[in-house]
């Protein structure tokens, strides 16, 4: 605490109070304002807001904190729900991150890790080397004040000048000029948590070596640069070291794979003072950087809830429960009945957070209008746009007014959607791909995070009635480049008839665009034949060269739900995740259909389901999403060896799929393990294209009448 007021002498006295009362909430505020009248209170302090010893704010609290200061209350606290922790997708993202460090060690093979798994060794042994070595390049270091700790990727020390390295598994063009600002000259919002990573580092260095000169770099793959060699991404492998999963490089990685740097670092020194001298608004109190570090890390270091303020940001907020019967604590939850005095029953009420697209949350929120129930029309302020159907702002409203009127039927625009319908040539194809964005190439001229498709499902509909899962494509292979494999595949099962072809979203054609580019850069034979059928089933992209619209491009189901559908099951998400179970509530054709062991079978053909039941409900009678029924994973072992062998036992979204493949890709494990996996990613991927399925026949069984 006197760090915090050390930091705020400048403010007059009353000031202060009402800055402490603001940005602490009522108990802090006032343990705050009796510490400023005098001692008498010093010796209390202990007891209600005491240090805790050896606690420290890292980067990655203090940069969650310029986002939200309360979140560092949850952080590091396993009574807390934190779906960072808990999603596979950000797992993923994070294996990637591993392996971008290690290629970073590889470019500076002269650099020394810090290793201890003491934390206080590490630390001691980082200061020794800085110490000691007047020229050193130090790995993995640790630095420490008092309140304060970073792990800086790289640090390079030539005499009193230190160079600090900080390494994203992110993608920039180092051809183009200020690649973070805006036109207006302004710090790209996607960048500035980045920035602010790097200056906090710096900070915490000025502190701990003020003797040292800190000059800040970003490293990052650079996507002017393409790969010199075949299969760099497989000699970064991921391994289990001490229950800790980390990237190891492999001693077949050559003076040949270090001839194309495609890592590059760019200098951020003028972005870095750019920050220490801003003034930011937190909590509605302007403060510099060096004041907003100290309210941040005394609040850490003394595990203070910094006075919550509910915003537009809270949506994402990782902390909290995805499973109403979860044991963890939920920090959303906790923020706001303690800012909105809320109780759990006006936690279950729609909230302007769910509004579908809206952007003008932060508004409402601070006007006091929070819930859907008091959203006013003139709030949306719905207009038709020049489409057929719902435009964005009368979708709003559609959403709005079903939570008004309490009215959980689902809309559907029953004239538009027939006009639509008749246009489509039967067979229907149904198709979904799973992909991946690898940050280092697979093979030899391949840019970093260039697409990959390793995985397709297919479902055809038949004029009749008649259903079946008509092919799938898995290349899951270690380093081996699937994408012209799966285009002839694709084109194998789709070419053969006129029939109309759906996807749901936009992704399918976007990675077909991508496929498109590499085989007009490669040397296959059939590239213009390949080329020539991606042309027919999809449109063109803004960044192509050459313009064209498919004469059978492929039908977005996403953008139909948008214009055509809404049920209030989905909360206003347009997931495909969420759309199948609110249309298999809504649809008693689909209940009856699919309660049956139908799908498997001669009459419904698959290849991974036997005797299948979609439609299950749990005890009270609610119907069980059907994603949430795909087999488990390793059905034979141990829940202690599942453990040991995956993170996540099932495939339910599209993260815990991506994360799946890079598993297989980098990760040494038993071939029974590769089999169950590649097994999991083909049950989910063909119920991505069946969940379609179902869409169209609850339309179907909705537009009768």
């Amino acid at each position: 605490m006197e760090r915090l007021l050390v930091e705020l002498s400048s403010f007059r006295e009353q000031s202060r109070r009402d800055f402490l009362k603001q940005i602490g909430g009522a108990s802090f505020g006032l343990f705050a304002i009796q510490f400023l009248g005098g001692n008498t209170f010093a010796q209390q302090r202990a007891e209600r807001f005491p240090i805790i010893k050896g606690k420290r704010m890292n980067k990655s609290a203090f940069v969650s904190a310029t986002e939200c200061p309360t979140k560092l209350f949850y952080i590091g606290k396993k009574e807390y729900a934190n779906e960072q922790l808990e999603n596979p997708f950000m797992k993923a993202l994070g294996e990637g991150g591993f392996q971008v460090g290690e290629l970073a060690k590889f470019y500076h093979s002269e650099g020394f890790e810090i290793k201890s798994p003491n934390l206080n060794k590490a630390i001691e042994l980082t200061r020794s080397v800085l110490t000691l070595q007047k020229n050193t390049t130090i790995f993995d270091g640790v630095i420490a004040t008092n309140d304060m700790l970073i792990r800086p990727n790289i640090l390079i020390k030539n005499g009193n000048n230190l160079d600090l390295i900080e390494v994203k598994a992110k993608v920039f063009d180092s051809s183009r000029k200020e690649p973070f600002r805006t036109k207006r000259g302004k710090i790209r919002a996607g960048w500035r948590p980045h920035l602010y990573d790097v200056a906090y580092q710096k900070y915490v260095i000025n502190k701990a070596y003020p003797n040292l000169k800190a000059s800040c770099y970003l490293m990052m793959m650079d996507k002017s640069k393409v790969a010199a060699t075949d299969g760099l991404n497989q000699k970064f492998k991921i391994v289990k070291i001490n229950g800790q999963k980390k990237a190891v490089a492999s001693p077949k990685l050559t003076e040949a794979d270090r001839k194309v740097k495609l890592l590059s670092k760019i200098n951020v020194d003028s972005y870095v003072e750019e920050l220490f001298r801003e003034t930011a608004d937190v909590r509605g109190i302007k403060m510099d950087f060096a004041k907003m570090v100290a309210v941040f890390a005394t609040a850490f270091q003394r595990d203070v809830r910094l006075r919550p303020q509910p915003a537009s940001i809270c949506r994402n907020c990782e902390f909290q429960k995805k499973d109403d019967a979860s044991p963890l604590r939920s920090g959303f939850e906790e923020c706001w009945t303690k800012s909105l005095k809320w109780t759990k029953e006006d936690l279950q009420e729609p909230n302007v957070l769910r509004i579908w697209s809206f952007r003008q949350k932060d508004k409402l929120i601070k006007a006091g209008r929070i819930k859907q129930s008091q959203v006013l029309k003139s709030d949306i302020n719905p207009k038709p746009d020049k489409k057929k159907g719902l435009s964005r702002t009368q979708r709003q409203w559609k959403q709005i007014e079903k939570v008004k009127n309490n009215d959980p039927t689902p809309y559907i625009d029953k004239a538009n959607l027939k006009r639509v319908m008749r246009r489509w040539v039967y067979p229907l194809h149904m198709i979904d791909f799973e992909t991946s964005s690898p940050a280092i190439p697979f093979i030899k001229g391949m840019k970093p995070y260039e697409g990959i498709a390793f995985q397709y499902s297919h479902h055809v509909i038949y004029e009749d009635g008649r259903i079946e899962q008509k092919g799938e494509f898995l290349e899951a292979t270690p380093g081996t480049f699937p994408n012209f494999r799966f285009i002839r595949a694709l084109k194998k099962e789709l070419e053969n008839d006129e029939g109309s072809i759906f996807r749901y979203s936009n992704h399918e054609n976007t990675y077909l665009n991508y496929i498109y580019r590499q085989l007009m850069a490669s040397n296959e034979k059939d590239k213009v034949e390949l080329c020539n059928f991606i042309e027919t089933i999809t449109k063109s992209t803004g960044s192509s060269r050459e313009k064209w619209y498919g004469k059978r491009n492929m039908i977005d189901l996403w953008e139909l739900v948008k214009r055509y559908y809404y049920d209030p099951y989905t909360k206003g998400s347009n997931s495909i995740k969420q759309v199948l179970p609110a249309i298999l509530n809504s649809s008693k054709a689909l209940q009856e259909k699919y309660s049956k062991p139908i799908y498997g079978t001669k009459e419904m053909p698959s290849f991974n389901f036997k005797n299948w039941v979609w439609l299950k409900k749990d005890a009270k009678g609610k119907i069980i999403d059907p994603y949430k029924q795909l087999p488990k994973m390793f059905q034979d072992l141990s829940e202690r060896d599942v453990e040991l062998l995956s993170f996540d036992n099932t495939l339910g979204d599209g993260g815990a799929a991506l994360s799946a493949y890079g598993r297989l890709q980098f990760e040494e494990m038993t071939d029974y393990e590769r089999s169950e996996i590649a097994k999991a990613l083909l049950k989910y991927c063909e119920l991505d294209t069946f969940a379609m399925v179902m869409i169209y026949e609850g339309w179907k069984d909705l537009l009768k009448g």
